[in-house]
């Protein structure tokens, strides 16, 4: 039988004390964060958390079969309800297709927006629970108290190295790829990808994706500054004036890209409007394309080119990998890709001057 895992031995592992290890264990405050992720990835690699799970997975299977007297219920954890709220054109349609999957199974579903970890332990009651499905951004503390439940966990749009859990995304990279390569033929060559990698891991794989492109046809020579604009209001949602600043010192300096990447199409929708009222035409000066296919464009402005992102079908796929992980445990976890289809609108053209422009 393994040796178990204390918190003592882990503080020892570290050179931190007891206590520094179980508030960082448990998401409570009073630990810088530098110092918690230390804890988390010491305490993952030395086998904390398995411990735990199989602890739970034994305690589970002592109670009655069958969970009688009520309702069986999937836990659906969005946290961040400022962005992804059930009426967001995005997450919204995610959690549709969880919901419809779950009612044709017959199963329940509850949405939790808890932040906090002491009081969502206080609302998680794990019997008649089947697992997790978590939508979007969700802290390393959370995640690590439903882990130490044994509920299994399903993650849309989202990973965490630290939890062992199944994950759906579009296949962000693939998709990016195929929009950019598109765009460089139909002649453009000074393309700019407008957003931010660290917001999000989907954020990250679309410009690997935009970057890769353009390495593989050779328009990475020569350039003076990022090929990123790096939104640093993202995540307060208020890019504009940034957007509009940047885009006056372009159009001053006349080095305009004639086509705008964004990694989102709120972004897209953003850049399309300041570039409308600073008198830049789109598409026939820059093109502006996004990605997500939320179906939204400015008054009077250019429909968006962009991706499809299958929003419902990620949560219906997101129902049925964490019923194939309750029955099949031990298999290896897995990250799953969905295909994004580009949809080709009328805010991207050809680039002027360009052979296809004449053409």
């Amino acid at each position: 039988m393994a040796k178990k895992i204390t918190m003592q031995q882990i503080a020892d592992h570290l050179g931190v004390s007891k206590f520094v290890v179980s508030k960082a264990l448990s998401g409570k405050g009073g630990v810088n964060e530098m110092t918690k992720e230390r804890v988390i990835q010491a305490a993952s690699q030395l086998g904390y958390f398995s411990q735990k799970n199989a602890y739970m997975r034994t305690v589970k299977t002592e109670r009655p079969q069958g969970l009688t007297g009520g309702k069986q219920s999937v836990i659906v954890l969005m946290p961040n309800i400022r962005f992804q709220t059930k009426d967001s054109l995005y997450w919204g349609k995610i959690v549709e297709g969880i919901s419809s999957s779950l009612e044709d199974l017959g199963l329940g579903m509850v949405i939790i927006s808890e932040q906090s970890v002491d009081n969502f332990v206080n609302i998680l009651n794990p019997d008649g629970i089947l697992g997790l499905i978590g939508v979007g951004q969700i802290s390393t503390p959370l995640l690590l108290e439903v882990h130490r439940m044994g509920l299994p966990i399903v993650l849309v749009d989202m990973e965490d190295p630290l939890i062992p859990s199944d994950t759906i995304f579009v296949n962000n990279m693939d998709a990016m790829a195929r929009l950019t390569n598109h765009l460089i033929g139909i002649g453009h060559k000074r393309l700019q990808f407008i957003g931010n990698d660290r917001f999000s891991r989907s954020f990250r794989d679309r410009h690997i994706g935009f970057r890769s492109t353009l390495e593989e046809h050779g328009l990475m020579a020569g350039v003076q500054e990022g090929l990123m604009l790096q939104l640093q209001e993202l995540e307060q949602g208020d890019i504009e004036g940034e957007f509009r600043s940047w885009v006056s010192r372009k159009l001053k300096a006349k080095s305009l890209p004639t086509a705008m990447v964004c990694a989102n199409d709120s972004i897209a929708v953003t850049a399309m409007r300041v570039l409308q009222e600073l008198g830049v035409k789109v598409p026939a000066e820059v093109s502006v394309s996004g990605f997500d296919n939320i179906e939204d464009s400015p008054p009077g402005g250019s429909r968006l080119t962009t991706v499809h992102v299958p929003k419902e079908a990620m949560g219906r796929r997101a129902v049925q990998k964490l019923l194939e992980r309750i029955e099949k445990g031990t298999e290896p976890m897995e990250k799953i890709l969905l295909a994004g289809d580009v949809v080709y609108r009328d805010s991207t053209a050809a680039a002027a001057g360009s052979q296809s422009s004449a053409e």
